[in-house]
């Protein structure tokens, strides 16, 4: 290794190591059953993983996606769902020292007056913060906001009985070079939240021989929401298929819808 190949692969280490940040232990799906007057308490578990000492503000807003890539956080109590007004979080301003962790605990309190059943939901933001001292005379200190995290909170009351109601909305064939992948957006019109996963059988259009069963991601699925789900189908050759799709979350719900595709 040359002198200055060494340098620069220890300006890339060092540079790395200070852009360091915040990262979340306990995952970014948090997911209570619930019962009206009652309170459950969480926590979100977070590390600042630099060698210098990081502030991170935390604070509540509502989210919806769609399967065009449309996501949105919203002010809280924007969703019909939300349930942003149950949460109420321990801190909203941390300074971590240099890989420091930290708890920062939550509770959620459901009122007595919900009735509907079905799943609410909000998220956390959890956004490090760089603080600069300002240029000029004006005093005081500047606060620059570099990434977010947004952890989802959902609370299903009542959800016995009730299912997903998941409706195909779109589904198109992309290649990466010789492999082909099948996108399907799937909507979620129904009061409970999941987490479907997709598949798909295959059969070739001229003689209705079974040419292969894929399997696809499993994504959560709020209400009133969609997403893309895409199933790899490797080097599947060209031509016109005939196929079942495949939509089942872990309650055994299943949908089916049967499509011709031109691959």
């Amino acid at each position: 290794m040359t002198r200055n190949v060494l340098i620069l692969t220890l300006l890339f280490l060092l540079s790395a190591e200070l852009h360091a940040g915040i990262v979340i232990l306990n995952g970014l799906t948090h997911s209570y059953r619930t019962q009206k007057g009652n309170v459950y308490r969480g926590k979100i578990e977070l590390q600042n993983t630099g060698s210098r000492p990081q502030s991170v503000k935390l604070y509540l807003q509502d989210l919806t996606y769609q399967y065009d890539g449309t996501i949105l956080y919203l002010p809280p109590s924007s969703n019909q769902g939300s349930n942003s007004h149950w949460i109420d979080l321990q801190s909203g301003l941390l300074n971590l020292k240099e890989r420091e962790r930290t708890e920062v605990f939550y509770e959620i309190r459901v009122p007595d007056s919900v009735s509907q059943g079905g799943s609410y939901w909000s998220t956390i933001i959890v956004e490090p913060v760089d603080h600069m001292e300002p240029n000029g005379s004006g005093g005081g200190v500047q606060i620059t906001s570099v990434v977010r995290y947004a952890i989802q909170v959902i609370t299903d009351f009542a959800t016995e009985g009730l299912r997903p109601e998941l409706v195909f909305k779109r589904i198109d064939v992309s290649r990466k070079g010789d492999q082909a992948f099948l996108n399907v957006a799937l909507a979620n019109s129904g009061k409970v939240y999941c987490r479907p996963r997709t598949s798909i059988e295959l059969f070739d259009a001229r003689n209705a021989e079974k040419v292969s069963h894929l399997h696809g991601q499993e994504l959560g699925l709020l209400p009133g929401t969609s997403k893309t789900y895409s199933i790899d189908a490797g080097k599947l050759p060209p031509g016109r298929y005939k196929a079942v799709l495949y939509a089942s979350d872990r309650e055994h719900n299943v949908f089916s819808i049967q499509v011709e595709l031109e691959i």
